[in-house]
């Protein structure tokens, strides 16, 4: 993935001119909907305090390493599914359910970044960040703010991944062109490209390119 999320039709870089939203004309009214208002005004936050909302944005820049705009509106995406009380159907069973979870761990974010940095974690500086996140990683499934730190990560990752690849600029990134329905696909083959699709131009940079799966 490219350091920097770009507007539809640059492809990130690594797609020169695709863009997932110009396939719009082929997809259902629901579908093109649901689709196209992703790259709209994100919706106004709704569960996150002001407070959390800057800890969490800082901290889905990290984990998607978006630096700066234009950024992939993560945090707006997240903070809907809370509000709504869309989770994962599911929860580690030593965490509290996701909403306490997410205010736990931003609370506890900010604790450790004001130990280490001398601000809270949105106010720290970009490498500050990267290496708390990193010392947090770290800890494996030693505990961290008395909950095991990989389940933490977990939780990150997971909303963090879900909202960012639900979004066609991530989509124009990895060359995606959003949903087959109804139109679908002719060309099965092995890199055997789609009319509307392009070629891969940085193919080196497919970090599992040349390697092989193990058991």
């Amino acid at each position: 993935m490219s350091a920097l999320p770009l507007p539809a039709g640059e492809g990130g870089g690594r797609f020169p001119g695709f863009s997932a939203a110009s396939q719009v004309k082929h997809w259902d009214t629901a579908t093109a909907s649901v689709v196209m208002g992703r790259l709209g005004r994100p919706p106004d936050i709704r569960f996150f305090t002001p407070a959390q909302e800057a800890g969490a944005g800082a901290l889905f820049n990290q984990l998607l390493n978006q630096p700066e705009e234009p950024r992939v509106p993560v945090v707006s995406m997240v903070d809907a599914r809370l509000a709504a009380q869309e989770t994962d159907g599911w929860h580690y069973e030593d965490m509290p359910v996701d909403a306490q979870a997410w205010r736990q761990s931003l609370a506890a974010l900010d604790d450790d970044a004001r130990l280490r940095c001398g601000t809270i974690f949105a106010a720290a500086a970009w490498n500050d960040q990267t290496r708390l996140l990193q010392s947090i990683q770290n800890l494996g499934t030693a505990p961290w703010h008395g909950i095991p730190a990989h389940q933490i990560w977990s939780l990150w990752t997971r909303y963090a991944c879900t909202a960012f690849y639900a979004h066609p600029w991530a989509w124009d990134e990895i060359g995606f062109a959003g949903p087959a329905y109804p139109r679908g696909y002719k060309n099965m083959g092995v890199d055997a490209l789609e009319p509307f699709e392009v070629r891969d131009v940085h193919p080196a940079a497919d970090p599992t390119r040349g390697k092989t799966a193990t058991p």
